[in-house]
């Protein structure tokens, strides 16, 4: 239920901000659409470096330690970013903001724009927006509903500048109305259509499964913040102002995240059992397993001493410890073969 809602919210948002990108496309200065990136990078970041990635690693540990190699839950972070460079590469560019202010710049000096610009971008924005529902659906899958709002509203801050972006552009465009619509539904789309399939196919999975398909779209979110932010970082004009921008809005996430821990209402389970319950079940299985080792060794010194008292030769104690089971068959061997109790004297009176 909780992903329909948060698929028809993606949808009204996504199209209400592109229609309102068309409004105002006059008053909306290329100033206030950077601040307003780096706003949304900032908590897009604090999205994937303080909610999936950790849930992403939490999910694939379990009581032996990681399900997957280290170097295997790298690859996934890594790939999840070359995902995205791919696609950068491939013409499909997200960064549609660049796009707009060359237009702006170059507005009014008679330049023409290819009819089908406009719907390259649209699928440029659907093809990361997939991305985007993949990371919700994951989480979503997960059972988690604290992850699954906190991952989805990382996806709709960045959604708004995104629209507004596309709503722009597509008010330089020569395209018909019905083509620009069109470009506009399949952005609205795409996330909800990622975040439906990734919950079918995810449903029931192996926790560790989907706690790889978490650390891949945390690597897509990192490779989003990094691209809006590098060209304003790059800028000695506005590179300061950015940097303060996409630090400041982190950090304000971050605190929001630590004080909604404090109050308890970040807690979520797995499987049943919430984080607190497994470290306490990951502790009591400690001290059982010790206990019952202890005992076991103290069962074999008791038996070496009796052969010790025996006649056997001791061993335990001497020099540097050792294996008290293959201390146990020496005595055994030596009691058998080697030494022999003495008889007593004889006593004369």
């Amino acid at each position: 239920m909780i992903l329909l809602w948060l698929s028809l919210l993606i949808v009204v948002i996504s199209l209400a901000t592109s229609f309102g990108g068309i409004a105002a496309a006059d008053r909306l200065t290329e100033d206030r659409l950077q601040a307003l990136t780096g706003v949304a990078s900032g908590l897009l970041l604090g999205s994937a470096l303080l909610v999936v990635l950790p849930e992403g690693f939490h999910m694939v540990t379990d009581e032996d330690g990681f399900a997957y190699s280290p170097l295997t839950l790298g690859a996934a972070v890594a790939a999840g970013f070359v995902f995205m460079l791919v696609l950068e590469s491939m013409g499909l560019s997200h960064a549609i903001h660049e796009e707009h202010h060359g237009h702006q710049e170059g507005h009014g000096h008679g330049h023409v724009h290819h009819p089908a610009s406009g719907s390259v971008m649209s699928i440029g924005l659907s093809m990361h927006a997939v991305g985007d529902g993949l990371a919700i659906g994951a989480a979503t899958a997960s059972g988690e509903t604290s992850i699954s709002l906190l991952v989805a509203f990382g996806v709709l801050v960045h959604r708004v500048p995104a629209a507004l972006s596309l709503g722009v552009f597509s008010s330089h465009e020569t395209s018909s109305r019905r083509s620009i619509v069109g470009g506009f539904a399949l952005f609205a789309l795409a996330t909800p259509l990622g975040a439906v399939v990734a919950k079918l196919l995810l449903d029931g999975a192996d926790e560790p499964l989907i706690g790889l398909v978490l650390l891949f779209s945390a690597g897509t979110f990192i490779y989003v913040t990094t691209v809006d932010t590098l060209p304003s970082l790059h800028n000695p004009e506005t590179g300061p102002r950015a940097a303060r921008i996409v630090v400041a809005s982190a950090t304000l996430f971050t605190a929001a995240l630590l004080l909604l821990n404090a109050n308890g209402l970040l807690e979520h389970t797995h499987g049943g059992h919430d984080h607190e319950q497994h470290d306490q079940s990951s502790t009591t299985m400690s001290s059982t397993t010790m206990k019952r080792m202890t005992t076991k060794d103290m069962t074999i010194r008791r038996a070496d001493g009796a052969f010790d008292h025996f006649g056997g030769p001791t061993r335990m104690g001497v020099g540097s410890p050792r294996d008290p089971i293959s201390d146990r068959v020496g005595n055994l061997t030596a009691v058998g073969r080697t030494r022999r109790p003495s008889p007593r004297p004889y006593r004369t009176h």
